[in-house]
């Protein structure tokens, strides 16, 4: 039963785990950069990377220290190395390394988005029915794969530009909602109207299995302040404009179609790759409505525990049980690959 340090430090979440084959979670520990981009509304970079360097040591310390091991105790290091901000990207790379030169330990690369499908297994040892559609939705994410198998993962579909968690946020901006903006806009859809206002589903080609969300969001912009040029009244100030039961209505519209469209795209995806089952991961896993959607899918969907949702290094450290089983290391010049060379590659 291999065990496996995972370090994750792929966008603003420093994170270290110990995971025992593959499934078995001794540790997770996740140092959180909320609070330092909440007033900039997403993520900065350098802020990022910064508070990494400040993070990293403490947080492998405590991880290996909850889990009662030491490197001599570990089978391999593993870590997110793709894709990502080049900056926090380079922190986890760079400490994976030395630990594993340092201990004389194997190094395990991981690709990130596939750890988010992974994050399924994580404290449950039954994977699921395979054909699967793999489908990762988060701030960075939103994209669909046909997974023959933990080792047999291909992109099949992406976003074409916002990503859904980012129209998230970017909603959650709009209507003054503060960041992150995916639980405080699932959490008003509850006591909502989701057919209040009809907003666009973005469908693409009849056949496409991309996504598209930002005329959704600029749909929700126009909804709120006006139309300009259309001799609309244009509110500068917007949310101000809302009772609370409008923001409720328009928080659970906007939601709504942001599940119609996946959902859409997941029974594509089904017929496409002949899929037994459907797995997804990603923050926006965590969302209601969509768990809630998932269950009418003609296939089962599986959900990682709520816990496992957000960016960890469990999930790391539990994809690469798997390919230390397969004998899948890397070599110590392993390259931190941002999400532009992502996309690119």
């Amino acid at each position: 039963m291999p065990t496996i340090l995972g370090i994750e430090s792929t966008c603003d979440e420093t994170a270290a785990a110990v995971v025992v084959d593959g499934h078995d979670v001794r540790s997770d520990v996740v140092a959180s950069q909320a609070e330092l981009h909440a007033k900039y509304r997403g993520v900065v970079p350098e802020i990022a990377s910064r508070a990494h360097i400040e993070n990293i040591l403490p947080v492998l310390r405590e991880a290996m220290s909850e889990a009662s091991v030491g490197l001599d105790d570990v089978d391999a290091v593993a870590v997110a190395h793709r894709p990502g901000l080049i900056g926090s990207l380079l922190i986890g790379v760079t400490a994976a390394k030395t630990l594993a030169w340092a201990a004389g330990k194997p190094l395990v690369g991981v690709d990130h988005v596939h750890a988010h499908l992974y994050s399924v297994m994580l404290e449950h040892n039954d994977p699921p029915p395979m054909p699967a559609v793999g489908l990762v939705v988060s701030g960075g994410h939103t994209a669909l794969y046909r997974v023959g198998s933990w080792l047999d993962v291909e992109l099949i579909g992406t976003t074409i530009d916002d990503a859904v968690g980012e129209a998230y946020d970017k909603v959650a901006a709009i209507l003054g909602l503060g960041y992150p903006g995916g639980p405080v806009i699932d959490r008003l859809a509850r006591d909502g109207d989701p057919r209040a206002v009809n907003f666009p589903r973005t469908l693409l080609a009849r056949d496409s299995l991309d996504f598209s969300f930002s005329g959704l969001k600029t749909a929700v912009l126009y909804n709120v302040r006006g139309v300009p040029g259309r001799g609309e009244d244009v509110k500068a100030g917007g949310p101000a404009q809302l009772s609370e039961q409008n923001l409720r209505d328009v928080a659970a519209s906007f939601q709504a179609a942001c599940v119609d469209v996946i959902v859409k795209k997941l029974r594509r995806a089904i017929e496409h790759v002949g899929a037994k089952s459907v797995i997804v991961g990603g923050g926006v896993s965590a969302n209601r409505g969509l768990r809630d959607a998932l269950t009418r899918l003609p296939v089962p969907a599986f959900v990682p525990p709520l816990k496992y949702c957000t960016d960890n290094a469990a999930m790391s450290a539990g994809l690469a049980h798997v390919y230390h089983r397969a004998g899948r290391f890397s070599a110590l010049d392993l390259d931190a690959i941002t999400y532009s060379q992502f996309r690119e590659g």
